[in-house]
């Protein structure tokens, strides 16, 4: 169903205006009357942004944990450095986590960004690949425990 052809032109032109006329069609049941196609295309983007926001954050935490971890010839000079990337990183996902929908897709791409997160540590301190496991070495608990870091 096409809603009128003025509501549907704001989307366009007005978008904050858009969303507070559809908030108010949502709140008031007029449902005869909202946008429902750019509503869908909102919500789906909104899912979408909020995923990568976990992908993200779980990667950069990633990448610094194995750079703490298995570059000893660096920690000296940047360990603080990481110890504080990985507290601002944990410090996000905490919050995004928040939602049971969001942990669980944490849980379910971590492998895949670990994988990612390894092959970026690996570029970034150029050492051999064997130095780095293939498999992620962390519990999903140890990886946002702010009171926890590798040794």
């Amino acid at each position: 169903m096409q809603p009128p052809q003025a509501n549907y032109e704001i989307y366009e032109q007005d978008y904050t205006e858009w969303l507070d006329i559809t908030l108010n069609q949502l709140q008031n049941r007029d449902l005869e009357n909202v946008d429902w196609e750019h509503l869908i295309e909102e919500i789906t983007a909104l899912g979408n942004e909020q995923r990568r926001k976990v992908e993200s954050y779980l990667l950069r935490l990633l990448i610094h944990l194995l750079l703490y971890n298995y570059w000893s010839s660096e920690k000296d000079w940047s360990g603080r450095g990481w110890e504080k990337e990985i507290d601002n990183f944990r410090l996000e996902l905490d919050l995004l986590l928040e939602s049971k929908v969001l942990y669980n897709h944490c849980v379910k791409i971590l492998d895949k960004i670990y994988i990612k997160a390894r092959n970026n540590a690996i570029r970034r301190s150029e050492l051999s690949p064997e130095i780095f496991p293939e498999n992620c070495p962390y519990s999903l608990t140890e990886i946002l425990n702010p009171e926890w870091l590798p040794s």
